[in-house]
């Protein structure tokens, strides 16, 4: 059982923007090899197998869906490994190009901030509305001010 805290929250959204980088360096990797497009499915498979070894050893909570449960979430729920798939082909193609892999996540850090932004304040997929406010925009003009020193700035 993970103790969830005042810090893990944010320690487990370092953790998971350090192993997306691994898994764009690795999967761009495999793809200067082959294709992003193999790569992918490279990343996928390996995946599913990762996922499945998981849920086998870890002590998560074993309760079966319903079907009422199952028919309760939204037909977009489903589809979450369809922008995944494309993430990882379009990471691969970036990361092998001038962008490099720091200027490919730094431009892939401003499309999720803006994204989640927009969704925030629309209320898509289910997150709590949450209005933009002033510094919002600052934040994401210095993240861009960023991209654009990593980018440019050699």
């Amino acid at each position: 059982m993970m103790i969830r805290g005042r810090f893990s929250d944010p320690l487990l959204a370092l953790t998971a923007g350090a192993l997306l980088a691994l898994m764009i360096s690795v999967n761009s990797g495999l793809a200067s090899y082959n294709s992003p497009l193999f790569a992918s499915w490279v990343a996928h498979g390996v995946g599913a197998i990762a996922a499945w070894l998981l849920l086998q050893l870890l002590p998560f909570r074993r309760t079966p869906l319903s079907s009422a449960a199952a028919v309760a979430a939204p037909r977009w729920a489903y589809l979450g490994g369809i922008p995944g798939a494309l993430t990882v082909v379009v990471a691969a193609i970036t990361v092998n190009s001038p962008l490099a892999l720091s200027g490919s996540l730094a431009l892939m850090l401003t499309g999720q901030v803006l994204f989640g932004m927009l969704s925030d304040s629309r209320g898509w997929f289910g997150v709590i509305k949450r209005r933009l406010r002033a510094n919002d925009i600052i934040a994401t003009l210095l993240i861009l001010f960023g991209c654009a020193l990593l980018i440019f700035v050699r």
